[in-house]
């Protein structure tokens, strides 16, 4: 920070091959290609992934969310969050280094093309020709990941028949993706590894969220120090000083300073270390994924079921196994009935007339008519404009209904019957409904 503004730091690291950096370079090809995928991958007829926020409506493999399942939503983001206090506990920052899309396509896609493109002049500022071919692979991508994070909020049919289109077409989804491909090209292009270091918050949970023995990336101070180069190793512990480690780190720390916010557990120092270690014929690990405990004379293998992990892991199953329980025993429909927003009742031939609306929600992935039907209270007429209601499939509806009830059914302004609405497929549901009328005038 210099003078109250972040100032980027152009970090390039050194790129050294082993077996960290090739596991997670399939893991990241294979994060990409599912990010890629998942807009063209349907579930019993539904999308992966939609998060329709226009029509009100969210597929997650498999299962519907609408606004009347907020119960639903809330257990999912519940066990989403219990599962990353669960994984941190274990593995500590595995998410960022391994899983997380700032460090998949800034490692595995926007610094190899840089790689590519300026080569030795990476670190120099040279070539200015290479580098403005550099920002326009930089943009075309951008528009590219923007295109396709649109896709999960309208479907890639939509999107791919605006991208055939001219923007004045569809103004809103146009600028929706120029601003979401305009933020990529500032993360990837300038912003960088800062998005870990300044703007990312879980990087400051992690005081909270890890214990002694979770795994982390550690240097082996006991070993290690004291550091130095030197042929005659016995006054010298095995690091040789020789910053392999930092200079491989993405965002630039000094592992050997210890537990780091900054620290995305990307393992580079790690590959890093060892291949020093081959070189000067030592054992690899100086740098390692390890606990605390470990590291400060403890038990080599901390124990993996631990309070704290037994806590997680029962909230995190307790919390699924609820939100698996209504997600399949919820009903295959949903039926709200609200009072109409005009007078309460109106007289109207001789009778009393309320007015209601019916809401349906279709739950199952075909559309459905469904009927509506009164019961409990005699003489009473029911006018429906749409009467059977068409919904489509995992979509909702409205109408507005008209009961019509003889004055002699009310007493003291109420009158009670029964709204009936059953689905072609045996859905049935039945709703209490209180009709509003006169009140009863009392003898003189």
């Amino acid at each position: 920070m210099v003078g109250g503004s972040v100032v980027a730091r152009p970090i390039v690291p050194r790129i050294i091959e082993g077996r960290w950096l090739r596991r997670r370079r399939w893991v990241a090809l294979s994060l990409m290609l599912l990010f890629a995928a998942l807009p063209f991958v349907t579930i019993g007829g539904a999308p992966a992934i939609l998060l329709d926020v226009a029509a009100r409506r969210f597929h997650f493999f498999g299962a519907t969310f609408l606004p009347t399942d907020g119960v639903l939503l809330m257990f999912l983001l519940l066990t989403i969050f219990a599962g990353i206090l669960l994984v941190t506990a274990l593995v500590g920052r595995a998410w960022c280094g391994w899983a997380c899309p700032q460090t998949v396509y800034m490692d595995f896609l926007f610094r190899p093309l840089e790689r590519w493109v300026l080569g030795a002049a990476a670190k120099k500022g040279e070539l200015s020709g290479r580098r403005l071919l550099l920002l326009t692979l930089y943009a075309a991508l951008s528009v590219m990941l923007g295109n396709l994070f649109l896709s999960y909020f309208v479907g890639y049919q939509a999107v791919w028949r605006w991208m055939q289109a001219s923007p004045t077409e569809a103004w809103t989804p146009f600028l929706v993706m120029a601003v979401t491909a305009g933020l990529v090209f500032f993360d990837f292009a300038y912003f960088r590894e800062q998005t870990c270091t300044v703007v990312c918050p879980y990087a400051r949970l992690q005081s909270v969220l890890l214990d002694p023995a979770s795994d982390i990336i550690a240097y082996d101070v006991g070993r290690g120090e004291p550091r130095g180069l030197g042929k005659r190793r016995d006054d010298l512990g095995s690091c040789v000083d020789c910053n392999a480690c930092v200079t491989a780190c993405p965002t630039g720390i000094d592992i050997r300073n210890g537990l780091q916010l900054e620290c995305i557990a990307c393992a580079q120092c790690v590959d890093a270390c060892d291949a020093i270690m081959d070189r000067t014929g030592q054992a690899r690990g100086l740098i390692r994924y390890a606990t605390q405990l470990e590291l400060t004379g403890g038990p080599t293998k901390a124990r993996r079921l631990r309070p704290r992990v037994l806590l997680y892991a029962g909230l995190t199953l307790a919390l699924l196994a609820t939100l698996v329980v209504l997600i399949t025993g919820r009903a295959p429909a949903e039926v709200t009935v609200l009072r109409g927003t005009t007078m309460p009742w109106v007289l109207q031939e001789g009778k009393i007339r309320n007015q209601l609306r019916v809401k349906v929600a279709n739950h199952s992935l075909e559309p459905e008519r469904y009927s509506i039907s009164t019961s409990g209270l005699a003489e009473v007429e029911l006018i429906a404009p749409e009467n059977p209601l068409p919904v489509a499939a995992d979509g909702q509806a409205t109408t507005t209904i008209f009961v019509l009830a003889p004055p002699s059914a009310f007493r003291a302004g109420r009158a009670s019957l029964t709204l009936q609405v059953t689905g072609a497929r045996g859905f049935q549901s039945q709703t209490p409904v209180t009709l509003l009328g006169p009140m009863e005038r009392s003898a003189p």
